[in-house]
C-alpha cells in the first residue's frame, strides 16, 4: 500500500480536529518564534544611526554591525533540524527563547561594538533556529487539511513581530525627544529599543511548556501512546490512528534515519529537490525585502524624510506587511502556493521598478522631487503588499511541506541556511550599493523578482492538500 493510499484508509487528508481552537493554539504558540524572528530582525532599524553615531563608523562597518546577526542565523537554521532529531522540537523551541533573552540582555547593555556584535550573533542564532523549527513543527501537527493555513501562522507571526518592533520604536524614540541616543530609563533609546524584546522571549518559553511534542518525533524515538493522544487531539478522534501511527512509521523507515548525506546527489552536489528549497530561499531574500524591514527608516531619511516620520513610514509598511499576510493566509490553500507566488512576482516586479525610477532622481533641496517622493513611498508599500501576500507566507509553507519525511528537518536547515546567507548578502551590500547608486540597486532587486517567475513555473511543484507522506 502507497503512503497516499494509507492516507486516505486512515482519514488524514480530510481529518477534522475535534477542538480546532486548541489546534490554532499550538499553531501560534510555535509561531511565537516567528514573532521573535521578525522582533530581532527589525528591532535593528531603529538604532541604525544611533550605533553609526556612537561607535563613529561608516557605511560599510556599519552594515556588518548590522548584518552579522545573520551569519549566527545561518548557523543556528543549519543545526536546528539535527538538534530537533535528537533532543525534540520543544526542547529546541526553548534553547531558542534562552538565546533570544540572553541577545536582548546583552545587546542593550553593550561595553563595545564587538561586545554588540557578539550578542546579535547569539540572537541570530536563535532566529535561525526558530526560523526552522516554527515551520516544521507546525507542519508536523497541522492536519493537512489546514495545513496551509496554520503554516501561514509563522509568517503572520514574523510581520506582527515586525510592525510591533517599528511601533515599539517609533513610541521610544517620541518619548526620547526624537532622538535616538536621548536618554530613556538611564539609557540611550536604541539599548532600550534592543532590551525590550525579553519580554516576548520569556513569553516564547513559558509558551513551549504548554504544547505537545510532535507525534512524528514522539514515533521516531518509540513514544507510540502519547503521538496516539496528541494525534488524537489535533487530526479528531474520527481518524484510524493505528493505521495513522502506521502511514507516518512506514514513511519514517522506508529508508535510514536522516543525514546530511541524505541531502546528497541528482548529479550536481544536491538532490533536486533541495536545489528547489534552496532556489525559493534565495529569491525570497534577493528581491531585497529585508533591506525595508532593517534600513527602512535610514533610507527615507537619505530621500529628505525627517527621522520621527521615517519611523512612521516603517510602521505604516509593516501594517501593510500583516495586511498581505492576511490575504495570503486566506488564499493559500484555496489557489495554492504556486499561483500565489507568480501572482506576487509580477508585483514585486512592478513595485520595485517603479522604485528604482524614482530613486534614479536627484534630491532638490535635500529632498526627492514630490513626484518621485511619492512614487517611491507608494511602491515601497506596493512591493511589500505583493511580497506579504506571496513569498513572505508561501516560501515558509512550502518549506515546512515540500520535503520527504526521511530529509524534512536536514532539507529544511539547509534551505534555511541558504535563506539567512542570502539575507547576509543583501543587508552587507545594501549601505555600500546606496551610497554607490540607490537607482541601480533597486534594478538589481527588479531583476530577481522577475527571474522568480521561470523559477516558479519550471521548479515548482504545487503542495496544496498533500499529506506530508506523499511527498518527494
Amino acid at each position: 500500500m502507497t503512503s497516499a493510499e494509507q492516507a486516505l484508509k486512515s482519514g488524514a487528508r480530510t481529518a477534522q480536529p475535534d477542538h480546532l481552537g486548541h489546534v490554532i493554539f499550538i499553531a501560534a504558540a510555535a509561531a511565537m518564534g516567528g514573532f521573535l524572528f521578525g522582533y530581532d530582525s527589525s528591532v535593528i532599524n531603529g538604532a541604525v544611526e544611533a550605533i553609526r553615531g556612537r561607535y563613529d563608523i561608516g557605511s560599510a562597518a556599519l552594515a556588518q554591525v548590522i548584518a552579522i546577526a545573520l551569519i549566527g542565523c545561518a548557523v543556528g537554521a543549519a543545526t536546528a533540524g539535527r538538534i530537533a532529531d535528537r533532543i525534540g522540537r520543544i526542547r529546541c523551541m526553548q534553547i531558542a527563547a534562552v538565546l533570544f533573552t540572553v541577545s536582548a540582555v546583552g545587546s542593550a547593555l553593550p561595553f563595545a561594538l564587538w561586545d554588540l556584535a557578539f550578542w546579535r550573533v547569539v540572537g541570530g542564532f536563535a532566529i535561525g533556529m526558530a526560523s526552522v523549527i516554527g515551520p516544521a513543527y507546525i507542519a508536523e501537527v497541522a492536519p493537512p487539511a489546514y495545513r496551509g493555513r496554520l503554516g501561514s501562522f509563522q509568517q503572520a507571526a514574523i510581520v506582527v513581530g515586525i510592525a510591533i518592533s517599528q511601533l515599539v520604536n517609533w513610541g521610544l524614540l517620541n518619548a526620547a525627544g526624537g532622538d535616538q541616543r536621548g536618554k530613556l530609563m538611564g539609557l540611550e533609546a536604541w539599548q532600550v529599543m534592543l532590551g525590550v524584546m525579553v519580554v516576548p522571549a520569556v513569553l516564547y518559553g513559558l509558551l513551549s511548556f504548554a504544547i505537545p511534542e510532535s507525534p512524528r518525533f514522539l514515533i521516531s524515538v518509540g513514544k507510540h501512546d502519547r503521538a496516539r493522544e496528541i494525534l488524537a487531539d489535533v487530526e479528531g478522534r474520527e481518524v484510524d490512528l493505528t493505521a495513522r501511527i502506521a502511514e507516518i512509521e512506514h514513511a519514517m523507515n522506508r529508508e535510514e534515519k536522516s543525514s546530511f548525506r541524505d541531502l546528497l546527489g541528482g548529479g550536481f552536489f544536491f538532490k533536486p529537490i533541495v536545489w528547489v528549497g534552496i532556489g525559493l530561499s534565495v529569491f525570497q531574500q534577493f528581491v531585497g525585502i529585508n533591506v525595508a524591514f532593517y534600513y527602512s527608516s535610514t533610507l527615507w531619511q537619505s530621500v529628505g524624510v525627517d527621522p520621527a516620520d521615517s519611523f512612521f513610514y516603517s510602521f505604516t509598511t509593516s501594517i501593510i506587511n500583516i495586511l498581505g499576510t492576511v490575504i495570503a493566509m486566506i488564499f493559500v490553500d484555496r489557489i495554492g502556493r504556486k499561483p500565489l507566488a507568480l501572482i506576487g512576482s509580477i508585483g514585486m516586479a512592478v513595485g520595485l521598478a517603479l522604485e528604482a525610477w524614482a530613486f534614479s532622481y536627484d534630491l532638490v533641496g535635500g529632498k526627492l522631487p514630490a513626484a518621485q517622493g511619492w512614487t517611491a513611498l507608494i511602491a515601497a508599500h506596493v512591493f511589500v503588499l505583493f511580497f506579504a501576500l506571496s513569498w513572505g507566507v508561501v516560501v515558509w509553507v512550502m518549506l515546512g511541506e515540500m520535503f520527504p519525511n526521511k530529509i524534512r528537518a536536514a532539507a529544511l536547515g539547509v534551505a534555511a541556511a541558504a535563506q539567512w546567507i542570502a539575507n547576509w548578502a543583501i543587508t552587507a551590500s545594501f549601505p555600500s550599493l546606496a551610497d554607490w547608486n540607490l537607482s541601480v540597486t533597486y534594478v538589481i532587486y527588479t531583476a530577481f523578482a522577475a527571474l522568480s517567475i521561470p523559477f516558479v513555473l519550471k521548479f515548482v511543484k504545487e503542495t496544496k492538500g498533500k499529506a506530508l507522506e506523499e511527498m518527494g
